[in-house]
């Protein structure tokens, strides 16, 4: 039972490191990526089937060799939900930072300044998330080291 539970932990961190590297580089070169997104639900996924093993690893009796596993392995659930409700505070929080008071204003906005805004919304949902999943790794680490 260690070696499924350690699998399912690692699953999670390699699927959520491709989506913290890709979000990373994406973020640096302010370059929006479906890739990214579709690497981040991919890994959000991952952090739920992991939750899921370990709850029918818990009812057919496993005793991890440390009681920490079943911490690290269902807080990337509750990570990726905390991440989710900051992801969207994003686009008011930069509303917000330019003095625009809601997505009507945007729209009054010249064409160059649309696009300044919907991309600085972008950059800072792909930020929060990159990070989301990259603690989602180190927590998944730590669940294949203590399973």
């Amino acid at each position: 039972m260690t070696q499924v539970a350690q699998v399912a932990a690692l699953v999670v961190a390699v699927v959520n490191a491709a989506a913290g590297a890709l979000g990373a580089l994406r973020w640096w070169t302010v370059a929006p990526s479906r890739a990214f997104w579709i690497l981040c639900r991919a890994g959000q996924a991952a952090s739920a089937g992991q939750a899921v093993v370990a709850g029918v690893l818990a009812a057919a009796g496993f005793h991890p060799a440390a009681g920490l596993y079943w911490l690290y392995a269902l807080l990337p659930v509750a990570l990726s939900f905390i991440a989710e409700q900051l992801r969207i505070s994003a686009a008011q929080a930069v509303l917000d930072a330019r003095g625009l008071e809601d997505a009507q204003a945007v729209g009054r906005l010249g064409e160059a300044d649309q696009r300044s805004v919907v991309l600085a919304i972008l950059r800072r949902e792909m930020g929060t998330m990159t990070l989301a999943a990259l603690v989602a790794v180190f927590l998944a680490l730590r669940a294949a080291g203590t399973a």
